[in-house]
């Protein structure tokens, strides 16, 4: 199995949990997601720290928001102090939600100083409809 083979499985596991959700079943009849990729450099005597308080952060983001489909924290294999997160939300509105939700304020003053850079891609899915595939199959 390839690696974006694993990640999509590991997606399609975070999202099996949202698919009763009204926002999400919206945002797949009308393609309005917002998916990014955050790029993250961390200082590397502060992994272990940041580490533990982004487990927390995406934890409670899936679990108390409903408009948060993924987010799915990696590092590179080879370089750990590279962090990558997937984020796919319903749509702006939960994305601007989230950022104000406690444990993400939480989470960004208590990293501030861990972080050495941070780079925020915004995308968009190639095959919309195959996007929509992936939640329908967890049904």
């Amino acid at each position: 199995m390839t690696k974006s083979n694993w990640v999509l499985l590991i997606i399609i596991l975070f999202l099996s949990s949202c698919t009763n959700n009204k926002q999400i079943q919206k945002s797949m009849e009308t393609n309005n997601f917002m998916i990014r990729i955050a790029e993250l450099e961390i200082e590397p005597i502060f992994i272990d720290e940041y580490i533990a308080i982004l487990k927390k952060e995406s934890e409670a983001s899936i679990r108390l928001e409903p408009g948060v489909i993924c987010i799915f924290p990696m590092f590179q294999t080879e370089n750990p102090n590279q962090i990558r997160l997937l984020e796919i939300y319903a749509d702006r509105d939960a994305y601007e939600a989230h950022l104000k939700t406690p444990h993400f304020l939480e989470y960004k003053t208590s990293t501030l100083e861990m972080v050495k850079s941070l780079r925020l891609i915004d995308m968009k899915a190639i095959d919309q409809g195959t996007m929509n595939q992936i939640f329908s199959k967890i049904k």
